[in-house]
């Protein structure tokens, strides 16, 4: 029989394993960890998480925002400039919020800032970011640390950099101090795009000033569609500088309680906790786990595995 060169007419046998092979090969497509993306798990199946901050220790802090909170049942983060004279001064009202579950974070004990940055002639010389370096800007902040273990007796917590100046002397001082806190809010933004690649040690965090209820809301409900982190960082609360009006702040806080299926309202240290705790099962899966130490006596001398 003559052999021709060329397509051949498929069979139905031959049909069929064609179909299997698409259909295989569109579901190994879809369920793909290239293909799919995962919502963040927050606790409660809450749709987004909500850092709410305040930073420098201000008096309309204590008056206001911390009583709005409590009643509500929500948490927040105070960053406090410990050498603030409201913290000397109020420092009950400070360790009775700490003890309600609020975070006393570290700003600082000075809150310096560069002073050649535009409208800075506030800075005082010998606060000025730009002539401290980084070895002497760490050594504030790990005091700053210790001043806040003696308030609220926490050994974890969170930092927030004043005036969102990365820089000391000109250099990057946020990486010397990574190991001392399990987050950082570092720049202006406010909600992390992608849970996949935030990182708690350079969080964007909004700083709204004058800002209406509506616009506040809206910052945390694109949180919610995206899935992911809304931070906000308040100053003064009605009264003191860079303020929101009690109106507006009390009109966001009772749009998150309103919807506690929709956020997870909660101190930073909390939420990088959490965020900690959902990467590394990941992370120590890829690796293999650590070997024990080895034994020593009681002189510190190695002793021998028994086999």
């Amino acid at each position: 029989m003559k052999q021709t060169m060329g397509k051949q007419p498929q069979g139905p046998s031959t049909a069929l394993a064609s179909a299997l092979l698409l259909g295989l090969t569109l579901v190994l497509s879809v369920f793909s960890p290239q293909a799919r993306s995962e919502p963040f798990q927050w606790p409660g199946g809450a749709r987004a998480a909500v850092s709410l901050s305040y930073d420098d220790a201000l008096p309309s802090q204590l008056d206001t925002a911390l009583p709005a909170l409590n009643a509500l049942g929500l948490k927040a983060t105070f960053y406090l400039t410990l050498s603030s004279p409201v913290v000397s001064q109020r420092l009950p009202e400070w360790r009775r919020a700490a003890a309600a579950g609020h975070e006393l974070g570290n700003h600082t004990l000075f809150h310096p800032c560069s002073r050649s940055a535009p409208g800075r002639d506030w800075v005082a010389a010998h606060r000025d970011l730009d002539r401290i370096s980084v070895t002497q800007l760490r050594e504030e902040i790990l005091l700053a640390n210790a001043y806040l273990h003696a308030i609220d007796g926490q050994t974890e917590r969170t930092f927030t950099a004043p005036c969102t100046d990365p820089l000391a002397a000109g250099q990057p001082y946020l990486p010397a101090i990574k190991t001392d806190f399990v987050g950082i809010k570092s720049r202006i933004g406010g909600v992390a795009p992608s849970m996949a690649t935030l990182d708690p040690w350079d969080v964007s965090t909004a700083g709204p000033v004058d800002a209406s209820g509506a616009a506040l809301i809206a910052i945390v409900q694109e949180a919610a569609a995206k899935g992911t982190l809304a931070s906000i960082t308040f100053h003064g609360i009605g009264g003191d500088y860079l303020s929101v009006s009690q109106e507006a702040h009390q009109a966001l806080l009772q749009h998150l309680a309103a919807h506690p299926k929709l956020y997870w309202v909660e101190s930073f240290v909390k939420i990088a906790a959490h965020l900690r705790q959902q990467r590394e099962p990941a992370a120590t899966s890829r690796f293999e786990p650590a070997s024990p130490p080895p034994a020593q006596d009681g002189q510190g001398r190695l002793v021998p595995a028994v086999p």
